[in-house]
């Protein structure tokens, strides 16, 4: 939690004065039980009407004033938290970003999720009630306390020997619990990922009747954070009665010490109720910072799990250099190994072409040959872990991340739209784009009919990943936002594969036209996406086992004229 706080920085002035409008309301208090008991005394005892209206109206006086205090603490308490927990909550996302693809992997996206939301949101209500009551339920206490030696020091000894045995009981509650609360938030993250798993792949699920087995998976995990939830609950349930049941025997023996002493005379009716009071406001206090303590335990514990993230350094740093996209070769792989987990098998071994502007270069392989690899270190998504990969005859490593992708339009297997408009997200490509350079883009993405016959046009609704869209629509408004930043790199990773082959050779044509000084690199399957293309680079099991033209393959390379001839079968063409 200390490394948090310095987000707490910006707002010392709310962080001072929320405790201390809590602690006037507090002081004020601290007088009703000794008003009441006057009022009791000299009024009621008395038969004294004017006493009892002016006490009267002093409790209310105190009372409006209490009630203004509370609520200025509460507004400066609650700007202290929302604006901390908006500045962790920046920096957390910032981190995040700031993370390469395999880190990101490593931590997961239900572990990220979690610490933006639900981690986030118990801090910010430990951090609001902190500011609120970890200094006024102690400071009533002790008030309270010394309140009662001032009205019968003999009968103030009750409270002496009840706060001890009180602190200890809460002490040893939170000594058990603050462990189990880590435990809960780090099931927690195991229910959401199965849950988050199932909702993004139902349709698969359902396709191989695996529903049981998935419900069989969730509701595992689901009890294992449900006896971890009881097993903590039934330790902190145990407080409150605990405490009462203690408050209850001192309230008893206080009422027996103050009764003796009213008896001879020590001690009047009145400072027997004010005495009852203090004890009350004890006990009150005591539970108050029992749940506040339960509250702050979970809030550290969901401290310290975002302190974990903010923690993790970026394991590839940005260069300084600005890429040349004029350059000769545009993109040189020198013997590119990669390994997605830094260690075991590698996804690609000893890769290397070469690609200028202007030329296109088309990569094709089996499920899991490593296309996709080569592609997703071109714009540094991965670093090799063996070999050079340059652009502009610069090594990435050195070139300025941001320079270095902005030059380049890429385009993933899956289709991804964001919830908005249209335009929303095509201007993701390139902010400062007019309508006319994104119907352009449209036009070249084979989606300027489909947007145009659209009532809202460009802004027309997009819900999150492009639910209203079918597969070819969302992959074509994808390849017109990476089209939209006119791009020195085009890299199409299998984003065509929802398309008929009508639509397809339509795009690949308008692609050739359109992005004649931009260097394609397009990933498939099929052999007719790549085979026009300027050189094919061949992948089986992360090898490369072919590298050059169509022709060329087709006599050389048996894994490619394979993959040929099963799409276009020697008695097809003959026909």
């Amino acid at each position: 939690m200390r490394k948090l706080l310095i987000y707490l920085r910006e707002f010392r002035k709310e962080c001072i004065l929320a405790p201390l409008f809590k602690l006037l309301e507090a002081i004020l208090e601290l007088f009703v039980p000794v008003i009441v008991a006057t009022m009791i005394d000299g009024g009621i005892s008395g038969g004294d009407r004017g006493l009892i209206l002016r006490s009267g109206l002093l409790l209310l006086a105190l009372a409006l004033a209490g009630l203004i205090m509370a609520v200025t603490a509460q507004w400066f308490a609650a700007r202290a938290a929302t604006g901390f927990a908006a500045r962790v909550k920046t920096a957390l996302m910032r981190r995040i970003q700031s993370l390469s693809a395999r880190q990101q992997d490593a931590l997961g996206a239900p572990t990220l999720i979690g610490r933006l939301t639900g981690d986030m949101n118990q801090v910010q209500t430990g951090v609001n009630l902190t500011l609120r009551l970890l200094l006024r339920s102690p400071f009533v206490v002790l008030g309270a306390l010394i309140m009662a030696f001032t009205v019968d020091a003999k009968a103030a000894l009750v409270f002496a020997a009840l706060i001890p045995v009180l602190s200890l009981c809460v002490f040893l509650v939170m000594k058990a619990t603050l462990p189990r609360y880590r435990d809960i938030q780090e099931a927690s993250d195991g229910v959401l990922g199965v849950t988050r798993e199932n909702l993004t792949g139902v349709r698969v699920i359902r396709a191989f009747g695996m529903e049981e087995n998935e419900e069989a998976r969730f509701v595992g995990r689901h009890d294992r954070l449900t006896r971890l939830q009881i097993a903590t609950q039934r330790v902190a349930a145990a407080l409150n009665p605990l405490t009462l049941l203690i408050v209850d025997i001192a309230l008893a023996i206080l009422i027996y010490v103050g009764a003796v002493r009213v008896d001879v005379g020590a001690l009047s009716q009145g400072r027997v109720v004010a005495l009852t009071n203090y004890m009350s406001q004890i006990l009150v206090e005591l539970i108050k910072l029992a749940n506040l303590l339960i509250t702050i335990s979970k809030s550290l514990a969901c401290a310290e799990r975002i302190s974990d993230v903010l923690a993790v350094e970026p394991d590839m740093a940005s260069g300084s250099e600005t890429p040349d996209w004029a350059a000769r070769p545009l993109i040189q792989m020198e013997g590119v190994s990669l390994s997605y987990g830094g260690e075991g098998k590698e996804a690609i071994r000893d890769v290397s072409l070469t690609l200028d502007a202007g030329e296109s270069l088309g990569i094709i392989g089996g499920t899991g040959s490593g296309k996709s690899s080569v592609a997703a270190l071109i714009p540094r998504l991965y670093d090799a872990t063996a070999g050079r990969v340059l652009v502009g005859g610069r090594d990435v490593r050195a070139l300025d991340l941001a320079a270095l992708r902005a030059g380049i339009g890429y385009v993933p297997q899956k289709a991804r739209l964001f919830r908005g408009t249209v335009r929303d997200n095509l201007l993701m490509g390139n902010r400062q784009a007019t309508d006319d350079m994104l119907w352009a883009a449209l036009r070249t993405a084979q989606c300027e009919d489909f947007v145009r016959a659209l009532p809202e046009g460009l802004d027309a609704p997009v819900e999150q990943n492009g639910r209203n869209f079918s597969g070819g629509q969302r992959q074509r408004l994808t390849i017109a936002r990476a089209l939209v930043r006119k791009p020195a790199v085009l890299i199409l990773d299998d984003s065509a594969s929802a398309l008929d082959a009508k639509t397809d050779a339509e795009l690949r044509a308008a692609l050739r036209r359109d992005q004649e000084e931009a260097a394609l690199i397009v990933i498939s399957q099929r052999a007719s996406s790549v085979m026009a293309l300027d050189r094919i680079l061949v992948l089986d099991d992360g090898v490369v086992v072919g590298y050059g033209t169509h022709e060329r393959l087709l006599s050389d390379c048996p894994v490619y004229r394979e993959t040929y001839e099963a799409q276009f079968p020697p008695e097809k063409e003959a026909v």
